[in-house]
């Protein structure tokens, strides 16, 4: 007899529009209604299984947080997250916890804190799936990069690919649904696009950012709107600008619907990159809407 087919957990808000305050009230509501039961008194299984799904609701209220830019809410949530792991001896839930809580640290700029955090995650890597290894080692070639140990940055890209060649999709935690080809590419495009710039080869990035802008789930408009401000600044900064100026008009046209502060300062940081070129035509109109739409953005 066939085993039932696995259902796909619902569609979070967050990702389709972005971590914006009303979002954020009702993933609090309802993590306030269910927190109280991690101490409830119940089976060693049924514990285990409560506090997975507890935890997993504090990382999704987290994450929502962190995206709106509320990081003391989101701190709080991702140590929650990271208790309910530890209690239930759940070695993904604890990966993926840390990985949160590395995304926020590397996102005010602390690297150092973050790559501390990815390899605190990599501890015990044999009792993680090769979904989370892969994830945990994308990460970890992004702070590499970030701390400009540029030359580590491409062997730990390989080592990410590796891993995710060996999955098992299936037996992956239900939180891991988000991390397929697409969020792999454009993560470990991110962290090759220092490489890039390092080897002054456009091509070392480029086709994983491209990959994953056309391959995004229609779910996942955030992550693609990601990718396309990434491609346009790394293009922008090694190819021609008209073609990054129409990247980054993409990208403009696909946030208006998110509101999320790490869209706006990716946003801000492509402006940035485009100001170098900001007497093209093109180029200054990209920079122009980006100022409009970012009011807080110096010109």
């Amino acid at each position: 007899m066939s085993s039932a087919p696995r259902q796909k957990p619902p569609q979070r808000p967050e990702n389709l529009h972005g971590g914006g305050s009303s979002a954020v009230v009702a993933a609090n509501h309802t993590l306030t209604r269910f927190a109280p039961m991690a101490h409830s008194t119940v089976s060693a299984d049924l514990r285990r299984s409560l506090l997975e799904a507890i935890g997993n609701l504090s990382s999704v209220v987290g994450y929502t947080a962190f995206d709106a830019g509320v990081f003391l809410d989101a701190d709080r949530h991702f140590q929650f997250a990271l208790w309910c792991a530890d209690s239930a001896g759940s070695w993904d839930l604890r990966a993926s916890s840390l990985a949160d809580m590395a995304r926020r640290s590397a996102f005010v700029g602390d690297a150092d804190s973050a790559l501390s955090l990815i390899e605190l995650a990599q501890v015990r890597s044999d009792r993680l799936a090769f979904t989370v290894r892969a994830m945990l080692s994308a990460m970890r070639a992004q702070y590499l990069a970030a701390l400009g140990r540029a030359d580590e940055v491409v062997a730990e890209v390989e080592r990410a690919d590796e891993l995710f060649a060996v999955r098992t999709p299936d037996a992956d935690s239900p939180w891991m649904c988000f991390y397929d080809k697409a969020e792999h590419l454009g993560s470990t495009g991110k962290a090759l696009a220092l490489a890039a710039e390092a080897r002054n080869s456009i091509g070392v990035a480029a086709p994983r950012l491209r990959y994953a802008i056309d391959t995004h789930g229609s779910e996942y408009p955030r992550s693609r709107a990601f990718s396309q401000i990434r491609l346009a600044a790394l293009t922008m900064k090694l190819g021609d600008p008209r073609e990054a100026a129409a990247l980054g008009m993409e990208a403009v046209k696909h946030s208006r619907a998110l509101r999320s502060a790490r869209n706006a300062t990716e946003l801000r940081g492509l402006a940035a990159v485009a100001s170098t070129h900001r007497r093209i035509t093109e180029v200054g109109e990209l920079r122009a809407l980006i100022l409009a739409t970012n009011s807080d953005e110096p010109s």
